[in-house]
């Protein structure tokens, strides 16, 4: 990764270091990113697996700087060429980090979440972030499930939480923060993400398209940016304004049918949502225009996977 080196002017030593998010799909993972970066970057919606990428997002708070890593939650169901991809990520994210966080379901370890803490190694330590804490119902049934996670791996600390609750997310970075190295930021104070806002504008569209279309529309439906340009205010005070052309691609013709919705509904809506919350993030005037094309066993092709931009 490389990037200029910034120096911060606090007096007291600088950290920085790389956070990796892990655990099974749909645990929690990129509501908890965005919470510990403070804005939105990672997609979420109910529907398992909606991250893709490995998203980077930067927090500097005091004189350390948090650089999160989100990853695809392992898929252990499907070994098409999408998934063998996305698993492969996940394994690249977690060799070569300072901390890593294992998000799972306070109260509730899985078959798919052993599958996960069986690629982490010993040498990183691990945090064992129990999320969800608000949905179990008698807090005194956590302390015997923390002595079985103990006795499943050597986690470093165990954070009972709520990815919702500010103060958690506090507590949280204030546990992070003394595992990371002391060294030089490596990032200015005030970004938030190493993402270009092209990517970010195909997150969204992906986004809307899952939770407008609910269970309804298999995860392998993605979203491809054709057309991305930018263009300087035409006035003083008026805002930039960024042109996107962007095309769903579906598995079947009943997908594309879903997609676009009675007289094309679900697709203006899809289009009107993504519009309205990318001004806010790019802060930008947005011009949105949005396609529909069926390329049927596209996850199942490694070359295509790859052109669709999974690495």
């Amino acid at each position: 990764m490389e990037s200029t080196v910034v120096t911060p002017s606090a007096e007291a030593p600088h950290r920085c270091g790389l956070v990796a998010i892990v655990g099974k799909p749909n645990v929690g993972k990129s509501t908890l990113l965005n919470a510990l970066v403070g804005q939105k970057i990672s997609i979420t919606s109910r529907k398992a697996q909606t991250t893709r990428h490995r998203i980077t997002g930067m927090r500097t708070q005091g004189s350390t700087q948090f650089v999160f890593v989100d990853t695809p939650g392992f898929q252990t169901v499907h070994g098409n060429a999408l998934n063998k991809s996305l698993n492969k990520t996940v394994v690249g994210a977690v060799s070569d980090v300072d901390l890593i966080l294992l998000v799972v379901e306070a109260g509730s370890f899985t078959p798919a979440d052993a599958r996960v803490l069986a690629l982490l190694g010993q040498g990183i330590p691990t945090l064992l972030v129990a999320n969800k804490l608000d949905n179990v119902h008698r807090r005194g049934d956590i302390a015997p499930w923390l002595q079985e996670m103990q006795a499943k791996h050597a986690f470093a600390e165990f954070v009972p939480m709520s990815a919702k609750n500010p103060k958690d997310i506090e507590r949280l970075l204030g546990i992070c923060e003394k595992y990371l190295p002391e060294q030089d930021w490596w990032y200015a104070e005030d970004e938030l993400t190493d993402r270009s806002e092209k990517f970010l504008a195909s997150e969204l569209v992906r986004e809307k398209l899952f939770r407008l279309t609910g269970d309804e529309l298999p995860y392998t439906s993605t979203v491809v940016i054709d057309k991305f340009e930018e263009e300087p205010p035409q006035k003083k005070g008026q805002k930039r304004l960024l042109r996107i052309a962007a095309t769903i691609v579906v598995e079947r013709d009943g997908h594309k049918a879903m997609v676009i919705g009675d007289k094309g509904e679900r697709i203006k809506r899809i289009g009107m949502e993504t519009r309205v919350e990318l001004e806010k993030l790019a802060d930008a005037k947005v011009f949105l225009e949005l396609w529909v094309k069926v390329r049927s066993g596209w996850a199942d092709d490694e070359a295509r996977v790859r052109s669709f931009g999974y690495e």
